[in-house]
């Protein structure tokens, strides 16, 4: 509980009491390589904070592609927040690229932690409107940044993911072939 309680203390500090009713409305999960948080078609149930190990959240096109949104790794959150909070099924997964250690909050845990205890929505709020603004950049980049500078931009972000995700996964993220962004590693490599 060490991880998520100094995540939350970044935000507005847990007092003693907020802290253990916290630890009563955590499930802890032990996730397998490639196993899923989240598949699409189904509704998303929780909100989960990342202790160890890394995700992706992505999608999948008519012709089978994947596309990747998000990457979470340690002391981050992930979750379909439109398919939580609408109670609606996904068009999205989230699954494992490590094994991981997750600490999940259901929504109606996450609800009674809103009402009954403000420093949580506060938190959650920030945490949100944090998510919000990283995606609203990345749409941003995907219109009118070349390849190179999303890359750069990706290892400005992730700067602990770049090698630890495979060339597939980071170029699905950025919009380009695994080729080309081998092309772009080599050409930074040579300056």
């Amino acid at each position: 509980m060490d991880h998520i309680i100094n995540h939350f203390n970044q935000y507005l500090p847990l007092d003693s009491e907020e802290i253990a009713v916290l630890t009563n409305h955590i499930t802890k999960r032990t996730i397998k390589r490639r196993q899923f948080l989240l598949q699409e078609g189904d509704v998303c149930k929780s909100f989960t904070y990342i202790q160890s190990g890394c995700f992706k959240m992505y999608g999948i096109d008519d012709k089978g592609a994947e596309h990747n949104l998000v990457f979470a790794a340690e002391d981050d959150w992930i979750s379909d927040i439109g398919s939580l909070h609408r109670e609606t099924p996904s068009q999205l997964y989230i699954e494992a690229i490590e094994p991981s250690v997750v600490l999940q909050i259901s929504k109606g845990d996450l609800w009674y932690l809103y009402t009954n205890y403000p420093k949580f929505d506060r938190n959650f709020r920030v945490i949100i409107e944090n998510k919000y603004i990283e995606l609203q950049n990345r749409l941003l980049q995907m219109f009118s940044s070349t390849a190179i500078d999303r890359y750069e931009s990706f290892i400005n972000q992730y700067p602990n993911l770049a090698n630890r995700l495979p060339n597939t996964q980071i170029a699905s993220y950025l919009g380009i072939t695994a080729e080309f962004l081998s092309k772009i590693k080599n050409d930074r490599f040579r300056k």
